[in-house]
């Protein structure tokens, strides 16, 4: 009972000291509040939309490129829609891409570097040399040839291709299929130092299998690396969803994302600038934000750090040295 208590208090502790040391990162603690405000506010866009008496896909071509009112508190679009509903609705879309794709790629990723880093020999060669291969391909290129795929040809049946849901989708696949590759080397350079350690041999010794060490042992250990490297993913995963949509091949209309409505205010944007600006500006932020709490997290989860910090410490307790 008494191990068990102070086990409990340990974690207390070290969970408090990394929220601390978090929250002393004052750019990534202002970039969560940020990103915590918009992800609140997309996702209330229904209840925006009620109070507002309108939809975001109401198409008013009476009301083109109305100036910001009560109505319209940013205005409307070249076809007459809210403006400010799009925005919510189209952050939606792009945070869930953002979200689902870097927490897809992070699994996959994770999976093949514990694998490779625990196992070792051929196996850890292919599954390096596999991971070589992805990485040496360019990714911008290759995401744009295998969004511009008909999945129709792939025998993909058309009502499944043609519905409004589909290619968000297929944007989380084919960015989860080529994005894991960065996870899996920082996950296996891990593994690879924690393997040795003496509590991962002797749970080996004790005859425990491979998936009770990788998921008791090697797992709690490599946690710091996967978790930073999904955060950093997750923006970057942002701005290829992005490019994808402003060139025409991500999420595609009815559906409002961030790049699709920057690709469709590129036309108007002599008439209507600020259609080009408010998405353009959502994009910028929430890519920085997501990179400053990846910097943040980085800093908490150092164990230096806290080590540092208990060696100051103890400087100051025991006084200057003589």
């Amino acid at each position: 009972m008494a191990g068990s208590t102070g086990a409990s208090v340990m974690n207390n502790r070290t969970s408090s000291g990394l929220f601390h040391r978090f929250i002393r990162h004052r750019l990534a603690a202002f970039s969560l509040m940020v990103l915590v405000l918009l992800a609140v506010a997309s996702f209330c866009a229904p209840l925006v939309a009620h109070y507002l008496g309108t939809d975001a896909q109401t198409v008013d071509l009476f009301g083109r490129y109305a100036p910001p009112s009560t109505a319209h508190p940013m205005g409307t679009d070249e076809l007459g829609r809210d403006v400010l509903l799009r925005l919510l609705y189209g952050g939606q879309v792009s945070l869930m891409v953002g979200l689902t794709s870097a927490v897809c790629a992070t699994l996959i990723g994770t999976i093949i570097g514990v694998i490779a880093g625990l196992r070792g020999g051929w196996l850890d060669g292919l599954l390096m040399r596999v991971t070589d291969g992805v990485i040496s391909l360019p990714l911008l290129p290759l995401l744009i040839v295998m969004a511009a795929i008909d999945p129709g040809k792939l025998g993909i049946p058309r009502e499944i291709v043609n519905g409004e849901s589909f290619s968000l989708y297929r944007i989380i696949f084919i960015i989860a299929l080529f994005g894991w590759t960065t996870v899996a080397r920082l996950v296996r350079a891990a593994t690879l130092a924690v393997r040795e350690r003496e509590f991962v041999m002797a749970a080996r010794a004790m005859g425990a299998g491979p998936v009770r060490i990788a998921a008791r042992h090697i797992l709690p250990n490599v946690a710091t690396p996967i978790i930073i490297a999904t955060t950093l993913a997750a923006g970057n995963v942002i701005l290829l969803e992005s490019v994808l949509s402003f060139l025409g091949l991500g999420i595609q209309p009815p559906v409002p994302s961030w790049g699709n409505m920057l690709t469709h205010a590129q036309e108007f944007i002599w008439d209507a600038p600020m259609l080009a600006v408010y998405p353009g500006m959502l994009i910028f932020i929430t890519v920085i934000a997501f990179n400053f709490i990846g910097d943040g997290l980085q800093d908490a989860l150092d164990p230096r750090a806290e080590n540092d910090r208990i060696s100051i410490t103890g400087q100051n307790a025991s006084g200057p040295a003589q």
